[in-house]
């Protein structure tokens, strides 16, 4: 790797031990192993309510636009009473709370006051009960789980899939808006519940095995599945990052985040590293469009974050703002230790306006990392500290886990054990067994490479899915995940992402999701154009013709060149599972949903941008 002048902030010293068995698989582990942690997550809570009771927690937006702030202390009260009325209601691990609530404060107060008594929660993605019609995914998760409750802030927009998905005896809490026709109970009345002996009785009960709550996976290819998540699983990953991200214990951390809790990578790992540490999580309602990042962009220029997720889209329009207004540059550059990307390859050219950008704010630039995990596994399992020139080295395995490399048509499927992985999946035995190799790895379907020949120590980068990559009519296999981070970069910003073609093909193809406002600057004068004029554009068309014969020209074969595109007109659809509320597009189900589009892409069409063979060459 390259030896990198960085902002000084401390960090793991990892021993990397590993063996190549003579099945041709490998195993690498860290020799020095992962240090205690607690039985339960809200022991952290309970400890910075004692030692710090008026430190802030938490804040969000109030209707006047400030800050509304919980601390420590209050928020430990308002926990051990919301506790005490969830007991009363017989909530159980039969009969968990279900929440389909964006970030909230009262979110997160229902969350821990369930896990502190051994209550699990299932934060939902509220498009399941929104966006859809049916309410079909909805009904599914409630038949998996037979939830005892549920919780909105606002109740108003979920009537209809409350009264669809629910049975009828099932109560609701809430804020405000109740529905009709079913018990209800608002927030203020549990808050105002005198905890008793069984709230210190049942939270003395909950231990490292105890279910703490259930992630749904998106469920792309069926209904989403019940991801068991235990104590021992948040406990220990939370170690895992503290040894990693070891200036945290220094320093509590500060986080402006916008990034779902019904996902793992928020709901567990930033959620509960900021307890972990003490710190302070303000909540960012924002999201990684050029809409949503408004609000992100005004929170930023308020508050000071230590340590920073977003997703390469976000980060791309982050680096437009902060290009014009130096005040908002300086702002969150200030006191930043480290920004770390997932959810899609990271371009280049935005990874250098980063280190850029922070050089010009702070005299040097700032540490940028990613790394890899999933639901399964809490989600912390690898990480990159070392500087790196370039993105996309996703790091080595953090303590107490074990890596498992099976070689697989050339490649390196990643296999992982640890105490962050699942136990399995809720209630269904069968998917648990298929989940799991025969010597207890799990498979987490992603395929990695060295980044320096059969040395671990320098980390791996992603190599696709393995469920996602395909061969072409000529046998030779595309890896998809890789070609895909490669053609998003190479397009300079002009497109967010990609879904790769070609399938049993001669050749490869891409519908590309086009990201306007930087095709709207192509045009110039574009402000009062559609963005169907927009995307047809000649000015647009020749620059995407142009990106593209320059990407064919640096392919190596046909296997990494993409040779036509289309530019897709109706955006991916959360409710069919072709996105992520975090932004990430699913390969399948987009090629299963738009297979009309790519037979128009591979047959030919007006609307279809190729690079003739002679061109590519």
């Amino acid at each position: 790797m390259t030896t990198r002048h960085m902002r000084d902030i401390k960090l793991w010293s990892p021993r990397l031990e590993w063996q190549e068995r003579s099945d041709g698989s490998i195993l690498i582990w860290r020799e020095d192993p992962l240090g205690a942690y607690p039985d339960k997550i809200t022991e952290r809570f309970a400890h910075w309510a004692e030692t710090a009771p008026d430190r802030i927690w938490m804040a969000e937006r109030d209707e006047h636009d400030g800050w509304r702030k919980l601390s420590y202390g209050e928020a430990m009260a308002r926990i051990r009473s919301i506790a005490q009325a969830f007991l009363d209601l017989g909530l159980s691990v039969e009969h968990p709370l279900i929440i389909l609530s964006d970030n909230s404060i009262a979110h997160a107060l229902v969350a821990l006051a369930a896990q502190h008594v051994g209550i699990p929660s299932a934060a939902i993605a509220p498009a399941y009960a929104t966006v859809s019609n049916d309410f079909e995914k909805l009904r599914d998760i409630v038949g998996q789980i037979t939830p005892g409750l549920v919780f909105a802030d606002d109740a108003a927009p979920f009537h209809a899939a409350i009264k669809t998905a629910f049975p009828p005896e099932v109560p609701v809490a809430c804020l405000r808006n109740p529905p009709s026709e079913r018990p209800v109970h608002l927030l203020s009345d549990f808050d105002r519940v005198e905890p008793g002996p069984a709230v210190d009785a049942a939270h003395a009960a909950v231990g490292s095995d105890t279910v703490a709550k259930f992630l749904f996976t998106s469920g792309t290819t069926g209904s989403p599945k019940a991801v068991i998540q235990t104590q021992r699983m948040l406990c220990s990953n939370q170690e895992m990052i503290a040894d990693c991200y070891a200036f945290l214990r220094d320093d509590p951390p500060i986080v402006v985040d916008w990034a779902p809790w019904n996902h793992t990578a928020s709901g567990n790992k930033v959620f509960n590293m900021v307890i972990y540490h003490g710190g302070t999580f303000y909540i960012d309602k924002g999201r990684p469009t050029p809409a949503g990042m408004r609000e992100t962009i005004a929170n930023l220029r308020e508050i000071s974050p230590t340590w920073y997720f977003n997703v390469p889209a976000g980060y791309e329009m982050l680096v437009h703002a902060m290009r014009e207004d130096e005040a908002l540059r300086d702002t969150f550059f200030r006191d930043l230790k480290m920004l770390m990307y997932a959810g899609a390859g990271m371009a280049q050219h935005t990874w250098d306006a980063l280190e850029d950008l922070s050089r010009q704010a702070s005299g040097e630039p700032v540490h940028i990392g990613t790394g890899l995990g999933s639901t399964e596994t809490a989600p912390f399992s690898l990480y990159c500290t070392d500087p790196q020139d370039r993105p996309g080295n996703i790091g080595i395995p953090a303590q107490g886990i074990t890596l498992k490399l099976v070689p697989i048509e050339e490649k390196y499927e990643l296999r992982l054990k640890g105490p962050n992985v699942t136990p399995g999946y809720w209630r269904s035995p069968q998917l648990t067994a298929a989940a799991f190799d025969d010597e207890g790895f799990y498979m987490i379907g992603d395929a990695v490479k060295f980044a320096v020949d059969r040395d671990p120590r320098h980390g791996f980068f992603f190599d696709g899915r393995t469920a996602e990559n395909f061969k072409l009519r000529t046998g030779t296999w595309v890896s998809v995940g890789k070609l895909r981070a490669q053609l998003v970069d190479q397009f300079g910003g002009l497109i967010r992402d990609a879904v790769i073609t070609g399938a049993d093909r001669d050749e490869l193809g891409a519908l590309v999701v086009p990201f306007l406002p930087a095709l709207r600057s192509l045009v110039g004068e574009g402000g009062g154009l559609s963005d169907a004029e927009i995307l047809a554009h000649r000015k647009v068309r020749a620059a995407l013709a142009e990106k593209l014969a320059a990407h064919a020209r640096l392919a190596s074969g046909s296997a990494t060149r993409v040779m036509r595109i289309m530019l897709l007109k109706d955006p991916p659809r959360f409710e069919r599972g072709e996105i992520t509320d975090k932004g990430s597009i699913n390969q399948r189900a987009m090629l299963s949903h738009r297979a009309d589009l790519v037979t128009v892409l591979h047959e030919g069409g007006e609307e279809v941008i190729r690079v003739e063979k002679e061109m590519a060459l």
